[in-house]
């Protein structure tokens, strides 16, 4: 990632810029997740995903020996029905040219990586796609590793490295970037992302009531 693309302006996410890599959530991978409560990371990347389908963001989804370690979960696979993963034998993911080139053909720089394990499916593409060129953006948060050590050890090289650690409601305000834009995103498929989000995603919905409710006619 070069100087440049680390400030101003430019180096933030748009939906015309941004390509979105999800890899491995699938059961082996939860099954030794102990860097976040695995409940957590669904949420997030349900949450992520949904708000990279609001934006129109490409979002190429893998899986590592899926006939072995399961299929990718449920909820994620059902925002892409007609998308089938590319089950990959690599463990380093840009090392399947399937998933380079499923990138390389939306022609945007910004990749955008969440996945199981951070220290492994996440460091090591991102890695190698930074030094090929990409502005890589590792959602932290969305992610997760086999501890918290490794979470954390796998984030803090991948910083060296000059990859972007960003959360996944951080993705979503980069991509919306203006309250009164209104044509990125439609509410409803505004309003599908941020039920993930907590008490952010509570405000919203009460937002969207309030701006909803009929005003009372005046009495004469």
């Amino acid at each position: 990632m070069s100087t440049s693309s680390k400030t101003g302006l430019e180096a933030l996410l748009t939906p015309e810029n941004s390509v979105l890599l999800l890899i491995d959530h699938q059961p082996f991978q939860f099954a030794n997740l102990n860097s976040h409560e695995p409940a957590l990371i669904v949420n997030n990347v349900i949450g992520l995903a949904k708000t990279a389908k609001a934006y129109g963001v490409p979002t190429i989804l893998t899986t590592v020996l899926e006939e072995r370690g399961g299929n990718l979960i449920q909820p994620l696979q059902d925002l892409f029905p007609d998308q089938k993963p590319i089950n990959r034998t690599f463990i380093n993911t840009w090392e399947d040219q399937r998933v380079v080139d499923a990138v390389k053909a939306t022609g945007r720089k910004k990749l955008i990586i969440a996945g199981l394990w951070t220290e492994i499916c996440v460091a090591m593409p991102a890695l190698q796609a930074a030094g090929e060129g990409f502005d890589v953006y590792a959602v932290t948060d969305a992610s997760g590793g086999v501890s918290a050590e490794a979470h954390d050890m796998a984030v803090r090289r991948m910083v060296q490295a000059g990859i972007v650690p960003i959360t996944w409601m951080a993705v979503s305000g980069e991509l919306q970037r203006d309250w009164a834009r209104t044509d990125a995103a439609s509410p409803e498929d505004m309003a599908a992302a941020l039920m993930h989000a907590g008490g952010t995603g509570v405000a919203y919905a009460w937002e969207m009531q309030l701006l909803n409710t009929p005003v009372p006619a005046a009495e004469v």
